[in-house]
């Protein structure tokens, strides 16, 4: 190859690199700040191949979609003096990147401010409120000022804050454990104090329980005695005017009676005299003692 090959060689080569180092592509998800010496100099938001100056001009590359940031847990007072651990998150979008490498270069730096932005807004929230106003409705109220906070700073830094949430709130282990304890004691007492109610109203239940034992019994022996004593006053009546129709008879039925019952058993053996009262129906059917028996009585 001769001289006029070699130079127009590199023609060729050195037209290549400055076309190479002059062109570049910006996609769909970026936006590009174009620097020369440090300066910004235009904003290309457009998709495509875009030139700059070779050698002089820089190409700054931003996310154009809505980037994400994820806080570090976080102890936060309440105004009731109550640690929370708090865990934050937010949603962004560079929409002015000239503004945003001036204030904070890259997306690193940006998370380094929101991590101080968040704190911060925490911060002004919740340590405005006691911890029990965390854990009712008016939780959303907070959090949209919450929002609210994060969003008017982070504008001074060239981005637009999507949304800014917390993902979940917790107590310190130290706290939780002291709560715990406090929920466990109170709860303790509770059960005392149920039981304390339930055993004075068995208590109650029993002694009325027994009044009224006391009493039906009470009512039942008195009709048991009076019923006994009618049954009594009417089985006398019928033995009277049993008596009084047949005088012999009775006497012979009443005796029958005293036997069956004074001799019940066949191992009942009788001790006495033989010519007493208690067999005088064997000796004669009249039941009436002659005279020698009534002599050797």
């Amino acid at each position: 190859m001769n001289r006029t090959g070699f130079i127009l060689l590199g023609v060729l080569v050195v037209g290549l690199i400055v076309a190479a180092s002059s062109a570049f592509t910006v996609r769909e998800t970026e936006q590009v700040m174009v620097m020369r010496f440090g300066e910004p100099r235009r904003q290309i938001t457009e998709p495509g191949l875009h030139f700059k100056v070779p050698f002089v001009d820089t190409a700054r590359f931003f996310d154009n979609r809505v980037l994400d940031y994820d806080a570090a847990a976080q102890e936060i007072p309440t105004a009731d003096q109550k640690q929370l651990v708090v865990n934050a998150f937010a949603r962004y979008k560079i929409t002015k990147p000239l503004l945003f490498f001036q204030s904070v270069g890259t997306e690193r730096g940006m998370q380094q401010r929101f991590n101080s932005l968040i704190n911060s807004a925490l911060r002004r929230v919740l340590g405005e409120v006691e911890l029990t106003v965390v854990l009712t409705p008016e939780r959303a109220r907070l959090m949209e000022e919450f929002t609210r906070i994060v969003a008017e700073e982070a504008k001074g830094f060239g981005v637009d804050v999507v949304d800014v949430r917390i993902k979940r709130i917790d107590l310190p282990s130290e706290n939780s454990d002291a709560i715990f304890k406090r929920m466990r004691t109170q709860r303790e007492q509770e059960a005392r104090l149920a039981r304390a109610e339930g055993g004075k109203e068995a208590q109650r239940i029993r002694a009325d329980a027994d009044k009224r034992q006391r009493v039906i019994l009470a009512e039942a022996r008195k009709k048991a005695e009076i019923l006994q004593g009618e049954g009594d006053a009417e089985a006398q009546g019928l033995y009277n005017a049993a008596y009084g129709q047949n005088v012999d008879f009775f006497d012979f039925w009443r005796s029958m009676q005293a036997m069956t019952k004074g001799l019940s058993s066949d191992t009942t053996t009788y001790v006495g005299p033989p010519n007493s009262d208690f067999f005088r129906y064997f000796r004669d059917e009249t039941g009436k003692i002659s005279e020698a028996a009534e002599t050797a009585r």
